[in-house]
C-alpha cells in the first residue's frame, strides 16, 4: 500500500491481526475510504460499520488514544498537510535530496507516485466507473478546479471520440448553476479536486448529487470533502519535490479509465474514429503524412 509509517492509517492496518471480530469490522470499514470514513461522529462510524459505539471507542483506545475525540484530533493534525501552501511544500522538500540533481529525485518520486496510485485503485470501483462512462443512456460531465480543469477538459475531449453526450464544465463557477438545470438522475459527473480543496467544486458535487447524478471523484490521498457525495472515489499520490503537487498521477488514472472505456466500446469507438478521420480529411485539419 505504500502508506507512510506511523500514520493513523498504518496503525489501523498493523493492528488488524490483534483485533476482535467486531473491532476488525470497524477497522476494515475505516480503511475502506480513509480518511473520510473516520471524520464523522462515533455514532455515525458505528452505524456505518454495523457495530456498537463502545466497539469504536475500544478500537481507538487499542491504538493508543484516550477516546474518539483524541483520535480525531490526531487525525486532523495529520491532515494539516492537505492545506499546505506552495511555500510550505517547498520548505518540506528543499533539503531532502542534498547533492542530487532535481531530474533524478523528481523522477524517483514521480515513479513512486504512479506505482502507489495505480496499485491502490480499487479494481471493482474502476470497472464500475468505466461501466458508467460506457453507458450511452447517461450524459457525462467533467469538472475541475483551478489547476485540474485542464485534466477535466482533456478527459472530456478524449471521451467525445468514443461516445456522445459528454460535457466539460467551464472553469468559471458562475456558469455551473445553469449546467445543473440539464443534469438528470443517472447522469455522471467526473470531478477533480486536490489540495487545497475548492469550496465551489465541493458545492457543485453536492448539488449534482442531490439531483441523482452519480459522482466519480478523482482526488489526492488525503481525500477532498466532496468524497462524502461520491459513488466512487479514486485517490492519487501527488506529492513532489516542488512547491507544487504533481498532477501526473491524475492524468495516468484518466488515461487508464479511457483505455477501460475503449475496451468496453471498441466497436462503437472504431466506427466513430472512421467517421472522424473522414471529417479530418475533408476539413484538412491535420497535415497529411507522406
Amino acid at each position: 500500500m505504500n502508506v507512510p509509517p506511523h500514520t493513523i492509517e498504518t496503525q489501523l492496518r498493523t493492528a488488524l491481526p490483534k483485533l476482535t471480530r467486531a473491532e476488525r469490522q470497524v477497522a476494515t470499514y475505516m480503511l475502506g475510504n480513509f480518511p473520510v470514513t473516520v471524520l464523522g461522529s462515533v455514532a455515525s462510524v458505528a452505524r456505518a460499520a454495523g457495530v456498537s459505539s463502545p466497539t469504536v471507542v475500544r478500537l481507538v483506545q487499542k491504538l493508543g488514544y484516550k477516546g474518539y475525540p483524541d483520535f480525531q484530533a490526531g487525525l486532523h493534525e495529520e491532515l494539516s498537510d492537505t492545506l499546505a501552501s506552495p511555500l510550505a511544500k517547498h520548505d518540506k522538500w528543499a533539503d531532502a535530496y542534498p547533492g542530487a540533481h532535481i531530474l533524478n529525485h523528481f523522477a524517483d518520486k514521480l515513479v513512486d507516485n504512479l506505482n502507489a496510485t495505480l496499485s491502490q485503485i480499487d479494481q471493482a470501483s474502476f470497472d464500475a466507473t468505466t461501466g458508467l462512462l460506457s453507458d450511452p443512456e447517461r450524459r457525462i460531465y467533467t469538472l475541475g478546479g483551478r489547476l485540474t480543469h485542464s485534466i477535466a477538459d482533456y478527459f472530456a475531449t478524449a471521451l467525445k471520440v468514443m461516445r456522445g453526450d459528454v460535457v466539460v464544465l467551464s472553469s468559471m463557477p458562475n456558469t455551473w448553476p445553469t449546467a445543473l438545470l440539464d443534469m438528470k438522475e443517472g447522469d455522471v459527473l467526473i470531478a477533480f479536486d486536490v489540495r487545497r480543496y475548492e469550496p465551489a467544486v465541493v458545492q457543485m458535487v453536492e448539488l449534482a448529487r442531490e439531483q441523482g447524478v452519480d459522482i466519480v471523484l478523482i482526488t489526492d490521498r488525503w481525500v477532498s470533502p466532496a468524497a462524502v457525495h461520491a459513488r466512487h472515489t479514486m485517490p492519487c499520490h501527488i506529492e513532489a519535490p516542488s512547491a507544487w503537487d504533481s498532477l501526473t498521477p491524475l492524468m495516468a488514472l484518466v488515461e487508464a479509465l479511457l483505455a477501460g472505456v475503449q475496451g468496453r466500446r471498441w466497436e462503437e469507438t472504431s466506427e466513430r474514429l472512421k467517421r472522424i478521420e473522414g471529417l479530418y480529411e475533408r476539413t484538412r485539419l491535420f497535415k497529411r503524412s507522406r
